[in-house]
């Protein structure tokens, strides 16, 4: 490993001061995870390891204060075999990893994505609420008991099913779920079974429906009650964007009676696949599939530093915590002192109710969590105390 900068030494002795002050970092069924570490290179640098007890992880994290440190979703005999095959799989949590980078935001269009703005947050801890309260809850009967709400630490949070009845679910049934969630295969013939019978009325999801067809017939009102331009955004030409509009009661009524034919549309069948097929990928299409179907895979540790923000990947607890939760005030981790800075970000940065910036090469002083979160990201450099 290469040997660390001055200001690398800086970022290291604070995390393992925040590591010395830390309580019950490891998580539940410790001594049958596997874990992982980094450095400021990678994030993943080893892996493999293991840890009997509370105390020697702690003592870990104190000496080495790694950048970052990660754990398996999945429990094992022996969490330090290799390869693979030899740990001994027990079973694994249900994870879900929902990133602003998947995602397509308005705000996006005016900043780069490899900024996080408030907006970003914003818009990920919506698309959270809405796995959670539009599928995990309603679809799958999960009780809030029985899944746990993270923050990442830098750009999304991860939702961790723990019920019983998944831990020992394999790779295909997993990628099942996540392809529900995501809406893959969802065919609108299915949805609406007269879609291609000429001249017959047009017969589809009612919002009292379960499951996708529910979830189709609510959200096409909600567009519907947005606008025309939203309506239009949608793909869907002015004229008949007004239309629908302008007769949105009556077309409502229908939804509800599973009636789509109240407004006459030309083409309608092409018109149906065009506007649903849309409208399905941009409802869910928010999860990393990658993440949640493989029972192997390593996340991010829970209360520990994220090394590229120097915010904490946070439990954020219940449903009505993350509803009130606010990373770039929550989350942070380091406090209690200001350190000069040069920074060069284009982009305000705001933290703790506070604006930063923009700044172009200006030698500033800020607080220690501002002066790390623009370094690690590579938009400044620190005068070490």
């Amino acid at each position: 490993m290469e040997a660390m900068t001055k200001e690398q030494v800086f970022v290291t002795n604070l995390i393992r001061e925040y590591y010395k002050g830390a309580k019950a970092i490891g998580p539940d069924r410790l001594n049958s995870r596997e874990f992982g570490a980094g450095t400021f290179e990678r994030k993943i640098a080893y892996r493999h390891m293991y840890f009997p007890n509370e105390g020697e992880f702690k003592k870990f994290l104190v000496e080495r204060a790694p950048p970052y440190v990660s754990y398996s979703a999945a429990y094992y005999k022996r969490p330090d075999a290799r390869p693979m095959e030899n740990k001994g799989w027990l079973g694994s949590e249900l994870v879900f990893d929902l990133d602003v980078t998947d995602m397509d935001l308005p705000c996006q269009m005016v900043h780069d994505r490899g900024w996080v703005c408030e907006s970003c947050l914003e818009g990920v801890k919506e698309e959270t609420i809405k796995l959670v309260e539009g599928f995990l809850i309603p679809d799958f009967g999960f009780s809030e008991k029985e899944f746990e709400i993270n923050f990442s630490g830098n750009r999304g949070y991860h939702v961790h099913v723990k019920k019983e009845s998944v831990l020992q679910l394999d790779s295909d049934a997993r990628k099942g779920i996540s392809d529900y969630i995501s809406g893959s295969g969802l065919e609108v013939e299915s949805l609406f079974p007269t879609i291609c019978q000429r001249g017959a009325k047009l017969i589809g999801p009612k919002i009292s429906d379960k499951g996708w067809r529910g979830k189709i017939a609510r959200n096409m009102i909600t567009n519907l009650n947005l606008g025309i331009d939203h309506l239009m955004s949608m793909g869907i030409e002015r004229k008949i964007a007004k239309n629908l509009y302008d007769k949105r009661a009556l077309v409502e009524m229908g939804i509800n009676n599973g009636n789509w034919d109240m407004v006459y549309i030309k083409n309608k069948a092409e018109f149906w696949k065009k506007i649903l097929g849309n409208q399905a990928i941009s409802q869910s299409d928010r999860i990393d599939r990658n993440v949640t179907k493989d029972p192997s895979h390593l996340i991010r540790l829970p209360e520990s530093i994220h090394g590229e923000t120097g915010l904490i990947a946070k439990k954020v607890g219940s449903l009505s915590g993350l509803e009130s939760f606010e990373p770039m005030r929550d989350a942070i981790a380091f406090r209690g002192q200001e350190i000069e800075s040069e920074a060069n970000s284009r982009y305000k940065l705001v933290m703790n109710g506070e604006v930063f910036g923009p700044y172009s090469k200006e030698r500033v002083r800020l607080p220690v969590y501002a002066a790390l979160y623009l370094y690690l990201k590579g938009l400044s450099s620190i005068y070490t105390p």
